[in-house]
């Protein structure tokens, strides 16, 4: 019965899968962001070339 309670007082006390996980949220968050900003941005650059394009001869 000790061996058992020694275990789950470890098992609370352990960070590693914490850490984890909240790299994995951060590197999501990161991701949503990027393609937000990807998308939001690659129209306007679209027509900055297309405009480039359509100036020369």
């Amino acid at each position: 019965m000790k061996g058992i309670v020694n275990r789950m007082k470890s098992f609370w006390k352990d960070e590693e899968g914490a850490t984890a996980t909240e790299y994995a949220v951060m590197l999501a968050l990161i991701i949503v962001i990027s393609l937000a900003a990807i998308s939001a941005l690659g129209d306007k650059v679209s027509d900055v070339f297309v405009d480039i394009e359509s100036a020369m001869p």
